[in-house]
C-alpha cells in the first residue's frame, strides 16, 4: 500500500519560520512552551493584552498534534452526561458542559476576527452505536442532555441512519448541531501569524530543558540560552517532557493514527457522508471519520498505542483501512493516500485539567 507518510492538512499550508536563528528574549512577562493550539491561542490572548509572551516551541510551529488531528471542533467532553452528573453534581457538571460549547463559540469568534482561512463549518456531530445497548444508552444521554442542560440533540433510529451514513455497520446515532469542523493545520497557522501580529513572539525549534525558580521569576533554559519570565505555561500535552515532571507524571502519552483517500466523486462521497457532519463511533477505542473539504475520506482511531513511528504508521494505516472497510465497503477499490500519527495525551480520568503545578501554569 503505497501512500504519503504526512498529514492531508499540512498541504500548501505555510507556518511562520522556526526563527531558530532570532535571539532570545532576556526577559518576559509570560513564556509559553508550546506552539500548538493551546499555547497559541493564550499567546495571542495575552499578547492582545498587552502582555510581553514569548512561545517556545520545540520543533517547528504545525509539527504536533494541534495540526494533525481529526480537525473536529465537539460539544461535550469525554464523559457522558450521566457521568457528569454522576461525579461532579449538577452545578459543576452544567459549567463544565457550558465551557465545552464556549471553546466552540470562541474558535469560531477567533477564525471570524483574524480572517482564519480553515474551512471552519458548523456542520453538527453524529454519534453511532456499535451496539444496540449503545443505541439505547444515546436515547437516555439525548434526555439528559435537554433535561439537565439544556441542550437539544436528536436521536436518529437505525431505520433512519442512511440519512446521515451510507452504511448499515451501526444501531442508530445522537445529531448534535453545535459541533463543527476545520483544517487543523490551517488553524495553527492561523493562530500563529495572529499571536505575532498582536506582538508575542514565536521561536521554534528550542525546546526548554529546565524551569528554574528565580525568586519570584522562572529561568527557562534551552540549548540556546536562558529566558527569565514572570509567569509559564506548559501547553505540551502529549509532548511533555522532563522540562515539568510533575506535569509529565500526570498524563499519559497515546498514539493516534489516520488514512485519508483519495479525491472522492461526488457522489461517493454523498452517499457516505450526505451532511458532511463530524462522525465518531461508540467503542471505548472509536473510531472518527469526515469528509475534506476536498471530498477525502479521513478515517482515524487509535490502532496503535504508541507514539508514531514509519513502522507503526504503517501498521496502523492497514488496520485502518480493513476497520474502513467494514464501515464503508464500497470503498474497496479506492487509494489510500496519506497515513500518518500523532501523540495525544491521556489524563488518569480522561477529563481535562488545568491549573498550577510547581508554580507552573
Amino acid at each position: 500500500m503505497e501512500f504519503l507518510e504526512r498529514p492531508v492538512w499540512g498541504e500548501g499550508v505555510v507556518f511562520p519560520p522556526a526563527a531558530q536563528d532570532r535571539p532570545l528574549p532576556e526577559r518576559v512577562d509570560a513564556a509559553v512552551i508550546g506552539g500548538g493550539i493551546t499555547g497559541l491561542s493564550a499567546a495571542l490572548a495575552l499578547a492582545r493584552r498587552g502582555v510581553s509572551v514569548a512561545v517556545l516551541e520545540a520543533r517547528h510551529f504545525g509539527w504536533g498534534a494541534a495540526a494533525r488531528n481529526g480537525g473536529m471542533v465537539l460539544s461535550g467532553l469525554k464523559l457522558g452526561a450521566g457521568e457528569l452528573l454522576a461525579k461532579y453534581g449538577r452545578e459543576r457538571a452544567r459549567r463544565m458542559f457550558a465551557a465545552s460549547l464556549a471553546a466552540i463559540d470562541t474558535v469560531e469568534r477567533l477564525v471570524a476576527e483574524e480572517a482564519i482561512d480553515c474551512d471552519f463549518a458548523r456542520c453538527g456531530h453524529v454519534v453511532l452505536a456499535s451496539k444496540p445497548a449503545h443505541a439505547e444508552g444515546l436515547a437516555r444521554e439525548a434526555e439528559t442532555l435537554a433535561r439537565e442542560f439544556g441542550h437539544v440533540t436528536r436521536v436518529v433510529p437505525r431505520a433512519e441512519l442512511r440519512d446521515e451514513i451510507g452504511s448499515d455497520a451501526y444501531y442508530g446515532g445522537l445529531v448534535d448541531e453545535a459541533s463543527g469542523g476545520l483544517n487543523p493545520a490551517r488553524y495553527v497557522a492561523g493562530l500563529a501569524y495572529a499571536a505575532e501580529r498582536a506582538g508575542a513572539q514565536l521561536i521554534g525549534g528550542t525546546p526548554v530543558q529546565q524551569i528554574e525558580r528565580d525568586g519570584a521569576s522562572f529561568r527557562l533554559h534551552t540549548g540556546r540560552g536562558a529566558v527569565r519570565a514572570e509567569a509559564v505555561l506548559a501547553a505540551t500535552a502529549g509532548y511533555t517532557g522532563a522540562a515539568t515532571p510533575a506535569l509529565r507524571r500526570r498524563v499519559v502519552p497515546v498514539g493516534s493514527y489516520i488514512i485519508a483517500t483519495e479525491p472522492l466523486p461526488d457522489a461517493l462521497a454523498r452517499e457516505l457522508s450526505p451532511r458532511g457532519r463530524m462522525l465518531f463511533d461508540t467503542k471505548h477505542f472509536l473510531h472518527y471519520f469526515r469528509l475534506t473539504p476536498d471530498q477525502r475520506l479521513l478515517f482515524g482511531g487509535r490502532a496503535g498505542f504508541v507514539p508514531e513511528t514509519p513502522a507503526s504508521v504503517r501498521e496502523s494505516a492497514a488496520i485502518l483501512r480493513r476497520d474502513m472497510l467494514a464501515v464503508f465497503p464500497q470503498l474497496r477499490d479506492v487509494r489510500i493516500a496519506y497515513a500518518w500519527g500523532g501523540t495525544l495525551d491521556f489524563t488518569f480520568d480522561m477529563m481535562p485539567h488545568a491549573g498550577v503545578l510547581d508554580g507552573v501554569h
